[in-house]
């Protein structure tokens, strides 16, 4: 058994609807969904032409690998109507492997933790909010720590 967190994302149609499909999702094919962050209405990252996204972070205990767990989010973004086009294009969900215990994984397509955990307020005040003591294993400091030092400027408030 592992603990993981994910980070779901929408911003097209009902988000709060999506994260909540994709939430039920989750608890029937990746494991029990043990908590729930508040979500969070944020400003899109990158390509900022789009409407904002609502956020939220889950803590799942799963028996699934990694690379099985990317690929059963994969198949729930699918399922769910996503289509890939642009990168930070819209999208109707997103589900990103954020942390997978304390592993430290780096294979071809997958790398966990997420590498852009510590540049983003979206991921780390819901991550905050969830587990601020959480060690990032690569980094060595805490989620409140790396919060307190995100240079990212873009407004995150609970919805």
């Amino acid at each position: 058994m592992q603990i993981v967190y994910l980070l779901l994302g929408s911003n097209i149609g009902n988000s709060n609807d999506m994260l909540q499909t994709a939430t039920e999702f989750i608890e029937k094919e990746v494991g029990d969904v043990l908590r729930k962050s508040s979500c969070y209405a944020t400003a899109a990252w990158g390509f900022r032409e789009q409407p904002d996204f609502l956020n939220q972070v889950l803590e799942v205990k799963t028996e699934l690998t990694c690379i099985q767990l990317l690929h059963t989010c994969l198949s729930i973004e699918q399922k769910m109507g996503r289509v890939r086009t642009l990168k930070n294009a819209p999208r109707i969900i997103d589900i990103d492997i954020l942390f997978y215990g304390n592993d430290v994984i780096k294979e071809d397509g997958l790398q966990v933790p997420h590498p852009e955990i510590p540049n983003r307020r979206f991921v780390l005040v819901p991550m905050n909010e969830l587990q601020q003591d959480f060690i990032h294993p690569v980094l060595g400091r805490n989620m409140s720590q790396l919060l307190a030092d995100c240079a990212d400027t873009l407004n995150v408030k609970k919805n």
